[in-house]
């Protein structure tokens, strides 16, 4: 789900049915809801308004792709992209510069890509840093460079993009999971399990939350943390 940062009360939600539908106020409380928004070939995972064109939307898919709609045209998505080999679970677009986006696999990478040119093996950037599938993914609301990423692997990571001395320098290769650490990762936060959603505060400056499980334990719990980078 997801409500729009342009039009207050705009509500769009996915299904495992394949379908995505826009829901509208109205007045006394009530709701308009579309037809499905239906170019996906398997269950949605996550949509995204853009932060500044009040009828675009993002989406991502079991089917590997992520698509770019127009709420006026529901009959097929406006740009469709293989993004991944494997599911595609979370997307993100940054509120800064609304033409970069974040998405994040069941591969256990995430990918930037400069929807400027929106291409198959195109991304601005590729790491594969975490080991399992990648579950929350969001770039930073007040820093166009940061962003926070986590994953079954029981990490939540924060990265910083401005370290590269040229950000939107192709990566041809990801960086490998391995000893040696990605000169952009600049923090990891362990000590969860099974990690959903990690998310930055609005308003306070590097602070994020994290929803998981207790380790080694069946409850849940949140841990809110402001990494000293």
């Amino acid at each position: 789900m997801d409500w729009s940062p342009t039009e207050a009360g705009r509500l769009l939600t996915g299904d495992c049915a394949k379908g995505i539908h826009l829901w509208n106020p109205n007045n006394g409380g009530s709701w308009s809801v579309s037809q499905p928004y239906i170019s996906h070939e398997e269950s949605v995972e996550d949509l995204q308004w853009s932060p500044t064109e009040k009828e675009v939307f993002a989406s991502c898919s079991a089917d590997k792709t992520v698509r770019i709609w127009d709420t006026r045209r529901p009959q097929k998505a406006m740009l469709t992209l293989q993004a991944h080999d494997t599911d595609v679970n979370v997307i993100s677009w940054n509120k800064l510069v609304s033409y970069l986006m974040i998405s994040g696999s069941d591969d256990a990478t995430f990918k930037i890509w400069d929807m400027r040119k929106f291409k198959k093996d195109s991304p601005v950037a590729h790491f594969k840093w975490h080991t399992k599938a990648i579950t929350s993914c969001e770039f930073h609301p007040h820093d166009e460079s940061s962003l926070v990423i986590s994953g079954e692997d029981d990490q939540v990571t924060v990265w910083d993009m401005s370290v590269e001395e040229d950000f939107e320098a192709q990566v041809e290769k990801p960086a490998a999971a391995s000893k040696e650490i990605p000169p952009q990762l600049m923090f990891v936060h362990q000590g969860q399990a099974s990690v959903k959603e990690a998310h930055f505060h609005p308003q306070i400056p590097g602070l994020v939350m994290s929803t998981g499980l207790v380790r080694g334990e069946h409850n849940g719990c949140f841990n809110i943390f402001k990494p000293d980078i």
